[in-house]
């Protein structure tokens, strides 16, 4: 899976017209199975998964790794990457994001500039609460790489 145009290791150029970014898939093991965290941002009224722009030089999965830390105060691990999103962004400038299913491995969560609140939800809440359809395309792509076992009705 994900987009193979870009190599794992190749720098962001910072100026290639496309906006890039990286993000993930945040997971971590909850009572009635996989749970997924997604952000509030209070600036846009809206629920999506942690990802952000690229700073010039950095590669996309330190971008991943830097924005989730930036935005939930969570280090993470990558495990598989994940189909990248392409669409304009607010500006109407094309924007690529290539996300990567990952898990907690160490802080916790605290409001920043950017991120007022966060949520821990089973998938179909994540589905229902998250803010933009592309998420949701997205979740429903990954649903089978999710570790749900018992709970596959949830998806």
């Amino acid at each position: 899976m994900g987009d193979e145009s870009t190599s794992e290791a190749e720098p962001i150029d910072a100026g290639d017209p496309v906006v890039r970014a990286a993000g993930a898939l945040v997971t971590r093991a909850g009572n009635k199975g996989t749970e997924l965290l997604l952000i509030h941002r209070d600036r846009y009224d809206d629920w999506s998964f942690p990802k952000g722009k690229a700073e010039a030089g950095e590669s996309a999965e330190q971008n991943a790794l830097r924005e989730v830390e930036e935005e939930t105060g969570f280090a993470v691990d990558l495990l598989t990457e994940l189909p990248t999103v392409r669409y304009p962004d607010r500006h109407g400038r094309p924007k690529e994001v290539r996300y990567w299913l990952a898990t907690v491995v160490d802080g916790s969560f605290a409001q920043n500039s950017e991120v007022d609140e966060i949520a821990w939800l089973r998938p179909k809440k994540a589905r229902k609460r998250l803010t933009y359809d592309r998420d949701v395309e997205l979740l429903l792509a990954v649903a089978d790489l999710l570790p749900t076992p018992g709970h596959e009705d949830d998806r």
